[in-house]
């Protein structure tokens, strides 16, 4: 089985390691070829108004100046192209990509260009328990669980057009209790925080945060399977048609 891995954190990130030696206890063939630096929130983007440098830093290890998308159309595309991979793994994250936060995920957009490519993909990425943990964020859970969560998936065929969404609690590996198929949630979006600082020039700036995730009714997605200490793993489709409101459209153009 050919695997190519990637992920929006960049070539150097931890995760990418946890994520590469996840994937050899499935096979020898892997690929390696993700963004040269952090690329996190950039989602589904695509790099067209600059070109994109690919650098070979190992047998078939590689990083992209561009986005996780950027990576993975250089691997189908290019690197690949002869003999395509059987499988997109993506990851793994630094931090949840839960809910619907995952439009801005360039950990999961990875993903979906693997789907779209006609390739199984799954995104995979460890919650950790509270801001600016930096390099320090602990990818235990991810380790001592991804090859459990991981094994029943890469057996399955996956429909046209989907892929599958993973979250590993911040939580020990000993004390995740188990794993959820469970939905993709919904928040509220007053969730984002604005943060402004003004320069030494006295010129004012901002970052971007996230303010903590918000439940949702029933008790039944990806935000509370992780806030209660299982692994969530959720499938997602590419097709964003809302086909309920297909019928009253329709009758306003007859």
């Amino acid at each position: 089985m050919r695997i190519l891995l990637t992920n929006d954190d960049g070539i150097n990130a931890a995760g990418l390691k946890v994520l590469e030696e996840l994937a050899r206890r499935f096979s020898d063939d892997i690929w390696v070829v993700a963004p040269a630096e952090e690329q996190s929130g950039t989602g589904h983007s695509l790099t067209l108004s600059r070109p994109i440098r690919l650098r070979k830093l190992g047998e078939q290890r590689y990083c992209v100046t561009g986005t996780p998308t950027d990576s993975v159309m250089m691997a189908v595309g290019h690197l690949m192209r002869e003999i395509k991979p059987d499988l997109v793994l993506s990851g793994v994250n630094r931090g949840a990509n839960l809910a619907d936060d995952i439009t801005y995920s360039g950990t999961v957009s990875a993903a979906m260009e693997g789907a779209l490519a006609g390739v199984r993909a799954i995104a995979l990425s460890q919650v950790y328990a509270r801001e600016g943990m930096g390099d320090t964020v602990p990818f235990d859970a991810a380790l001592a669980w991804g090859e459990r969560v991981l094994t029943p998936l890469i057996k399955m065929n996956f429909a046209p057009r989907t892929l599958v969404n993973i979250n590993f609690p911040a939580l020990p590996a000993d004390q995740v209790k188990g794993i959820r198929v469970v939905a993709q949630g919904f928040h509220d979006y007053g969730r984002a925080r604005i943060d402004q600082r003004t320069d030494p020039r006295g010129y004012d700036y901002f970052w971007f945060g996230l303010r903590p995730m918000v439940q949702t009714p029933g008790h039944e997605t990806d935000i509370e399977a992780v806030t209660d200490g299982y692994i969530s793993v959720t499938p997602l489709q590419l097709d964003l048609t809302h086909r309920d409101s297909m019928t009253g459209l329709e009758q306003l153009y007859r």
